[in-house]
């Protein structure tokens, strides 16, 4: 799986997330924000050509268990997992290459 533009429409339990095997990116904002619309060719740009790693884009907000379960008070948060266990996170990145950085504790080199 690589860069998901659009949000799923039901999100994943987190019984779901933390059996995820291998990297993924677990991206937590709205389609509305600011910061996660400024975000975004970042987040593309470090997914291109990763078929290794699953991206799921979670619309967060009041409701929405998912994201309280990971603590998640700003958007973008994005949570990089491991075989379902978190190993780096970034709230509102602002360069490719800390993604890049977070993408490769989880998923190693390109």
């Amino acid at each position: 799986m690589t860069y998901a533009a659009q949000h799923l429409a039901t999100p994943p339990s987190r019984d779901d997330v933390d059996r995820l095997p291998g990297a993924a990116v677990v991206e937590f904002g709205t389609p509305w924000c600011g910061h996660c619309q400024r975000a975004q060719p970042l987040i593309e740009q470090a997914l291109k050509g990763r078929a290794d790693v699953a991206h799921i884009k979670v619309e967060d907000g009041p409701g929405q268990r998912l994201g309280r379960t990971f603590g998640v008070k700003l958007w973008p948060t994005l949570v990089f997992l491991k075989n379902g266990q978190e190993v780096a996170r970034l709230v509102r990145p602002q360069a490719l290459q800390e993604v890049l950085d977070a993408l490769q504790a989880s998923a190693g080199p390109a």
